[in-house]
This record gives C-alpha cells, structure tokens and sequence, in this order.
C-alpha cells in the first residue's frame, strides 16, 4: 500500500523512503535503514521516447544555493538573516536566476535547498529548479524536518533518468546531513554518482567520509561532488579517502565566498576511469558560494546512459 501527496504538502515523519515521482512524492511503508527504489520518471517527452544518440560525455554542475538568499557581502549574513526564516518577494527570481545557469548542465548537485516550507513560500525548490531549468528527472533529499517553518534538503536534478536511487543519512552528533547516491546505468557498467554535504567538525567529517567510501570503493565508475566544507588539500589527505585514486581539476579553485572566493569548499571528484574534459568555477554571485561545473568523459562501457 502507498500513502501519496502532493509534493508541497507537509509530509509526516516516515523516515526518508520516499522518491519523487511525476511531481508527486509516494511515500513508502515499513522504510528499510538504507531504503532503495526506482528514480523518478520525471516529465516525459515525445522526444524523449525517441532512440537517443550514443553519450561519450556529461556535464556536472555543485551548487550550494543557500536558500535562494543572494549573498555578496558578509555583513549580508546579518542583514539578510530574517530570509533564513521568512518569504521574500525576490526569493524566486533569484531562482529563475540559478535555472538559468542550471540549463547548459546534464547533472546538477544542490545542497541547502528548501523543500517548501514558510521561508520559501511553501516552493519546493528541487522541484521549482527542475522545471524551470527544464530537467526531466529530480529528487529532494529531506535533511532537517522544521515543519512549516524550515526544509532544509540537498537535491539532485538529472537529463538521464537514473536507474537507482538511494538516500543516506551521515552519521554525526547532530543529525541533519545526508548523501544522495544515484547510479546511472545498471551493474559494473553504470556511473555512481554521490551527492553530499559535510558537516563543519573534522571529527564529524571523518566518521562521514568513511561512510561514504563505504559506498564507492567497490565501484569502477563513481562522481563524489557536494559541499565538503574542505579545502581539497586536507579532503585528499583524509585516511578515508586514501587509496581509492579520486582525481580532482589540478589547480585550486576556491568557491568561496562567492563575492571574493579564498576558500575552495566545494568540490566535483572522479574516479580515474572517467577523463576530466574540463573544470571550472563559474563567475556567478547569485549564492554565498559559486557553483563548481565538470565536464568528464565516460568510458565506451557508459556510452549508453
């Protein structure tokens, strides 16, 4: 039996066994501790019934969008800190603002996102940049449960229609962070790619890396890319993610804050059997942090995603 509601209702307390599906969200009884089901279907198109060319590449994008909040200063964390709490009238432009960045991308990674609570005015954002950045396929990750006044959540928006997705809570002292993992592709021949948002303590930060290596290091084909609070230098050095060969563009690129970025916290790793075509920070604003893109080649077994 399955409960559904419309995605901007308040969902009860069921635990995180839901997935999105068609724009509503089917919540699953008896949630298993590592709960897997079928990715979204999205909005499909005639066009997208049509047989599809053969994919040599994917274009990957990480964006933490703080809330829709534009921060470009950081007496703004004050100024601007009632949004955090209460509707402001520019909120969706400014997300109209992200979509249109989102759109040159195949896979997009969002952390601090809300999932249509009184700050927001009741939007799901996953749900809002999904169709406005014309992704066919997305899914919201709930993380912090405030009820009406707060949803903070991670999001994952995608062009391919995943064949699997999971949701993982991380561990730590204050619940709150999760990982997305989503697997393009089926067996050996599919792209694993986690969508995560560390925690700020180091300690924290290590009981959560190795969690996730949990995850990956069986895996030929993987993507880690999130916000790791991190710089890269100390992220590569961590014992957890040693020995699993993660590759990362070779010079730093900081992503924050956003305004003058010193600070490289975010971050789109890969496994060396995917080709980094290229990496870049973009030159946007709109967040506290600038959103970090990828291209990456994928192997002839991958051409078929």
């Amino acid at each position: 039996m399955q409960l559904t509601f419309t995605c901007q209702q308040y969902l009860p307390s069921l635990g995180t066994d839901h997935f999105i599906q068609k724009g509503r969200a089917t919540v699953m009884q008896e949630p298993t501790p590592v709960p897997q089901y079928p990715a979204s279907p999205g909005l499909v198109s005639d066009h997208d019934k049509q047989p599809r060319s053969p994919r040599d590449s994917l274009k990957l994008l990480s964006f933490n969008i703080q809330v829709g909040i534009n921060t470009q200063a950081y007496h703004h964390y004050v100024t601007r800190s009632w949004q955090h709490l209460l509707p402001h009238r520019q909120r969706n432009r400014t997300l109209d603002e992200i979509a249109q960045v989102l759109r040159q991308y195949d896979l997009v990674a969002l952390q601090e996102v809300d999932g249509g609570s009184l700050r927001s005015g009741f939007v799901n954002q996953v749900e809002y940049l999904a169709q406005s950045g014309q992704f066919q396929h997305w899914y919201q990750q709930r993380n912090r449960n405030l009820g009406k006044l707060a949803q903070h959540s991670n999001g994952v928006l995608s062009r391919i229609e995943p064949s699997l997705v999971e949701d993982h809570p991380l561990p730590g002292l204050i619940p709150g962070r999760g990982a997305i993992v989503v697997r393009l592709g089926s067996g050996e021949n599919s792209l694993l790619v986690i969508v995560l948002h560390l925690a700020l303590g180091v300690r924290t930060q290590d009981r959560q890396l190795r969690y996730i290596r949990e995850l990956i290091e069986h895996h030929p084909h993987v993507v880690l890319m999130g916000d790791m609070n991190n710089p890269l230098e100390h992220l590569l050095n961590r014992p957890a993610l040693q020995g699993l060969g993660l590759v990362s563009a070779e010079q730093v690129m900081p992503t924050y804050p956003s305004w003058k970025p010193t600070r490289a916290l975010d971050h789109i790793l890969i496994t060396p059997s995917l080709e980094m075509r290229h990496a870049e920070v973009l030159d946007c604003t709109i967040s506290d942090h600038r959103p970090i893109a990828m291209e990456i080649g994928l192997p002839q077994c991958l051409h078929g995603l």
